[in-house]
């Protein structure tokens, strides 16, 4: 089984939880892959969907993408461009957002808004598995989770989880560990 790991905007393969999460799932027998996305300062949909079906390659029913914050709407929008026929394992996203709030200036609102204002396809992401889960905190600056839980469950069959005081899931937030994410991905790769 193939695991992509979407990191955030300006984040890296190797910030935040992600080297954690890598290791622990290759304990399980996993084949891990955090690619770095290009632009990771001021990410555009196009770059990201192009490096994701790049390093991706044939996805298939034993393929699972775990999502972080704009990781997460990547993952959506190339899902959204595969053949009808494409089925993938599941999908895990992490401070995943439809709405953003709390951007901190100009730059980051001007990033921000094609992701925000390009309608994603979601009839066609929910047709590539019945198996997505969106895990929010309770206390993330940037996402509102009451605001997003009703976004995400309107337009997507997803389960939601909201974790108390995690912030944005980054390490300055004191996240360098996501011991849940990891039991539900290996949960729903067996």
């Amino acid at each position: 089984m193939r695991v992509f790991i979407v990191h955030r905007w300006g984040g890296n393969p190797s910030s935040d939880w992600y080297p954690w999460l890598k290791e622990n799932l290759e304990k399980n027998g996993l084949e891990i892959v955090i690619p770095q996305m290009p632009d990771t300062e001021a990410p555009s949909i196009n770059a990201w969907v192009s490096n994701l079906r790049r390093i991706v390659g044939k996805p298939d029913r034993k393929t699972y993408f775990v999502g972080h914050s704009i990781g997460c709407q990547a993952i959506m929008r190339y899902l959204a461009t595969l053949p009808k026929a494409v089925a993938i394992g599941g999908i895990i996203f992490v401070a995943g957002w439809l709405a953003l709030r709390n951007l901190e200036d100009d730059e980051a609102r001007l990033v921000a808004r094609p992701w925000l204002e390009t309608p994603i396809e979601f009839a066609k992401v929910n047709e590539k598995t019945r198996r997505i889960f969106l895990f929010l905190s309770d206390n993330d600056p940037y996402v509102d989770y009451k605001e997003n839980t009703a976004l995400f469950q309107k337009n997507l069959k997803v389960k939601v989880v909201i974790e108390k005081g995690k912030g944005h899931f980054t390490a300055s937030d004191g996240v360098t560990t996501v011991p849940e994410v990891m039991d539900k991905l290996i949960g729903i790769a067996k």
